[in-house]
């Protein structure tokens, strides 16, 4: 029996979700048929992926280890069906700096596809804060950046949003507000909250916070994302954070539900930034023109005038 990609989205769908109704739902497709493909892919790697439970499907240490390895092949086939650059041959050195999340949770595999699709391009990358970065731009020791967007304010630089991450309520697999599909704020403020400090997640959470009568029951405050994440999955705190920085799993095993939130809560955006009246070079605009297709953008939204040469 030959291994499909429609199994490996399926066992995907299945693993991040941990029912295999919400499975299906993802992937518009009957449950039956998220069983069967999961059935299959047992047979197929020769051991279980799951643990059948009440509460849904697990992954067993085996399942944790593929999951890894579908996330690659998908997302290489991903790249394969989608990228289609016209010229690799452009060449020079990029120097770009990215802050704490971006590097950590968003860069990595796009600066690896980047070096198969321009070998030529040297691309040195540093991580930085914010104003570091700011700073850098505006003396021409950073070509561009990759960070949050939504929190940069210097009228000197140029921004391009390339993708939004929305925020929602991170809680554990046994916590009590899964009894509702969405939370408000107050409901928040009942509970024991870790803040995330880097990469000013809390200055954002403040923010939003005070335009309510509600303030979040503070615990801990940390610049570790895994430390919130263990936290959250062994039922001691919970937290909001992005789509981007959420995955299923804690490194214990245990597993994070995400619940969205009544309010709106400003999203975390992710892009480019750049000195305002920069000429751009050709491997600047290969950098830029890379995410614009890599996301499928058909131009990224630019915050101001962009001079290119």
């Amino acid at each position: 029996m030959a291994l499909s990609i429609r199994q490996l989205r399926y066992f995907v769908a299945t693993a991040e979700f941990g029912q295999v109704s919400q499975a299906a739902i993802n992937q518009n497709i009957s449950q039956s048929a998220i069983t069967a493909a999961v059935k299959d892919l047992e047979q197929i790697v020769g051991v279980p992926l799951f643990n059948r439970t009440s509460q849904g499907m697990e992954l067993t240490p085996p399942g944790r280890e593929f999951l890894s390895h579908a996330y690659e092949i998908l997302s290489k086939i991903d790249e394969a069906m989608h990228l289609n650059f016209i010229n690799s041959d452009i060449e020079g050195e990029l120097v770009v700096a990215a802050t704490y999340t971006v590097i950590g949770y968003f860069l990595p595999l796009h600066i690896e596809r980047m070096r198969r699709l321009f070998p030529k391009i040297r691309v040195q990358l540093y991580e930085m804060n914010r104003d570091a970065i700011e700073e850098g731009l505006l003396t021409n020791r950073y070509d561009m950046s990759v960070l949050l967007t939504s929190n940069i304010v210097n009228p000197l630089l140029t921004t391009e949003t390339l993708m939004s991450s929305a925020r929602r309520l991170w809680v554990s697999a046994q916590h009590h507000l899964l009894q509702h599909t969405i939370v408000s704020l107050q409901d928040v403020s009942r509970e024991p909250y870790i803040m995330l400090t880097v990469d000013e997640a809390a200055q954002s959470a403040l923010r939003y916070w005070s335009g309510t009568p509600y303030q979040p029951n503070v615990i801990l405050r940390t610049s570790s994302v895994e430390a919130v994440r263990s936290m959250v999955a062994n039922n001691q705190g919970i937290a909001i954070l992005s789509d981007m920085v959420h995955r299923p799993w804690s490194l214990e095993g245990r597993r994070i539900e995400t619940i969205n939130i009544q309010e709106q809560i400003p999203a975390m955006d992710i892009g480019l930034a750049w000195r305002m009246g920069s000429t751009l070079t050709p491997a600047m605009l290969a950098f830029r023109s890379y995410f614009q297709q890599a996301l499928g953008l058909p131009g990224a939204r630019s915050s101001k005038h962009i001079q290119v040469g």
